[in-house]
């Protein structure tokens, strides 16, 4: 009788076995259609003994530099992310030695690790490019692309916007939009630099801002601009120079003709030990002062500690995270949802490489319809898109990137011939063995230590007293 019912029970349990290989079981492979060697093997991947291996890096040489790393796994799955542009790789290998033998799944508790050795600035470009890399592996295990892992996807492409580089000539100037227009974009930057008046007499003050004929000029650098625009076309600046609250205020209600889309970064000048852009009490007066959308936020790391104060006290009408800062995929979702909440409008900066470029993507695919757009800095570069494979091409088509749904993770893999040509400095993922043993700790005691236990004894032991 007992044989008979240990017998009945092993026959269910193969049944629930073979059920749940069947329910589960695609989830654990890549997508249908798989053509890459990477792809390949994350079909055999087992996600509960997944061990991170390594990590590496190279630097791509470009108007601002990109840091690229890449994580590997003992099960041949691997997930590319990118440091803060103009940033150094440095930054995210020293996160390497808190990693290794770590599953890359867990995300969330990684994550918290490396959380203590971030900071703003590009100071976050380490963490952040962890982030990238770890949601690449995730969802080329579990066969989805980056965006399912953080939420719904409510956009199908995402709006880009272009910077484009100033010139003192208004009409130069505004040859340089047209042909931003021309491309296909159909949400605009320009730079609008005090030092482009430096020529001008009575121009400049003796701190470089703009008198009141000063202001007249610049101005008239976006009546230029409109110019050669479609009527309405959302237009934003940036880069007005070194700006105090009272400069801001100025600077921002000069250009309230013009229906700016944002106002970006207006004010520069730090008081005390706080960052300007965290400084939220100086951006609500400045705010309150003005109809020109005031935006700030490329250099902020994280909601807590970062955003949180700034829609707390609706300081700002848009934020600007730069995923390469802020945290990655899991952390700019978080502070996209919190702007949602607060009614404040999110854009993206972004200068970097195509990787980060994805990242943003799939996270901006995920946010309401508080989004404005994200930028790309390299539309002058013919060679950007050419560093990675596995999506359309072009990447920008009519000013917009299609996200894709298609390809597991970020959905790209690098295009090694052309990285290659492209390199800051030789060596493209060599070995980092330098950074296996921790660089930068918290807490941690090393292990044991010749001294006197509790007891009176003398010993090379770990004791706490």
């Amino acid at each position: 009788m007992k044989r008979r019912r240990r017998a009945g029970i092993t026959r269910r349990s193969m049944m629930r076995s073979a059920a749940a290989a069947a329910m589960f079981g695609p989830l654990f492979q890549a997508t249908e259609g798989s053509v890459s060697g990477q792809e390949r093997v994350n079909k055999n991947s087992a996600p509960s003994t997944l061990k991170i291996t390594d990590m590496r890096a190279c630097r791509v040489a470009a108007n601002y530099d990109y840091p690229l790393i890449r994580i590997d796994t003992n099960q041949g799955v691997y997930g590319l992310g990118e440091v803060r542009d103009a940033g150094v790789e440095g930054i995210a290998l020293i996160l390497k030695a808190h990693l290794l033998g770590k599953n890359p799944l867990n995300i969330e508790a990684n994550l918290r690790t490396a959380r203590q050795f971030a900071n703003h600035g590009r100071m976050g470009g380490g963490y952040s490019a962890l982030d990238m890399a770890l949601h690449d592996i995730a969802g080329k295990v579990y066969g989805v692309p980056a965006h399912r892992l953080i939420g719904n996807k409510n956009h199908d492409r995402v709006r880009i916007y272009a910077d484009t580089t100033s010139h003192p000539d208004p009409k130069v100037y505004a040859e340089r939009m047209r042909k931003r227009r021309a491309m296909g974009l159909t949400f605009f930057k320009m730079d609008l630099q005090s030092s482009m008046l430096k020529d001008r007499p009575g121009a400049l003050n003796e701190r470089g801002v703009c008198t009141e004929k000063g202001l007249g000029y610049l101005c008239e650098y976006i009546a230029a601009i409109r110019d050669v625009l479609p009527p309405g076309a959302p237009l934003a600046a940036d880069h007005f120079g070194r700006l105090n609250v009272n400069d801001s205020i100025r600077y921002a209600r000069a250009f309230e003709p013009y229906q700016l889309s944002w106002a970006e970064d207006l004010l520069q000048i730090s008081e005390g030990a706080i960052h300007p852009y965290l400084n939220w009490q100086a951006y609500k007066t400045i705010s309150d002062a003005t109809v020109t959308p005031v935006l700030t936020g490329e250099d902020i790391f994280g909601l807590q500690g970062g955003f949180q104060e700034l829609l707390d006290h609706h300081a700002v009408d848009a934020i600007h995270p730069d995923i390469e800062t802020s945290g990655g995929l899991l952390e700019t979702k978080k502070i996209a949802d919190y702007a949602t909440m607060r009614g404040i409008q999110v854009a993206m900066h972004h200068a970097g490489s195509p990787i980060g470029g994805f990242a943003g993507y799939h996270c901006a695919s995920t946010f309401g319809d508080n989004f404005l757009a994200m930028e790309n800095h390299a539309l002058d570069m013919p060679w950007w898109q050419d560093l990675v494979t596995g999506v359309p091409k072009p990447i920008i088509e009519n000013g917009y990137v299609k996200v894709p749904d298609d390809r597991p993770g970020l959905g790209l893999e690098l295009n090694d011939a052309v990285v290659k040509q492209h390199l800051r400095r030789p060596g493209y993922f060599e070995p980092t063995p330098m950074f296996d043993d921790l660089i930068v700790s918290g807490f941690h005691t090393g292990g044991a230590w010749p001294h006197y236990d509790e007891t009176g004894k003398w010993c090379n032991c770990v004791t706490y007293e």
